[in-house]
């Protein structure tokens, strides 16, 4: 049996072994013990994934996983846009598309720079 591989709720890769849909289909309640204990089965025709079971708990996760971390995202990007629009940083983003080649060039070297503990 081939797997694929995807990235868990957790983020790690795991294993998703797969399964012919005729045997899917022959073999159901081995299949579906199968995705409870270890979370999913990928079920193909003619070689191509077409599908995946999941386990509950495993479903349950993912769609949970989802909500807070989107809600993080937004506020994370609203604060980063907020700072972005202050006269300074509008400022420095002027100069920054104004600038020469060599200006640029020039600033890139002295980011790249270590900073002097003093």
């Amino acid at each position: 049996m081939s797997t694929l591989t995807y990235r868990n709720r957790d983020g790690d890769l795991v294993d998703v072994p797969t399964v012919a849909a005729t045997r899917f289909k022959n073999e159901f309640g081995a299949v579906l013990e199968q995705a409870a204990l270890g979370g999913a089965v990928a079920i193909t025709k003619h070689n191509t994934p077409k599908a995946v079971l999941l386990s509950y708990a495993e479903f349950e996760a993912l769609t949970k996983a989802g909500a807070p971390a989107l809600d993080e995202l937004s506020d994370e990007f609203d604060e980063l846009l907020a700072r972005m629009q202050t006269p300074k940083a509008k400022a420095g983003m002027a100069a920054a598309f104004d600038a020469t080649p060599q200006q640029l060039g020039r600033a890139a070297v002295k980011a790249a720079r270590p900073k002097r503990r003093g």
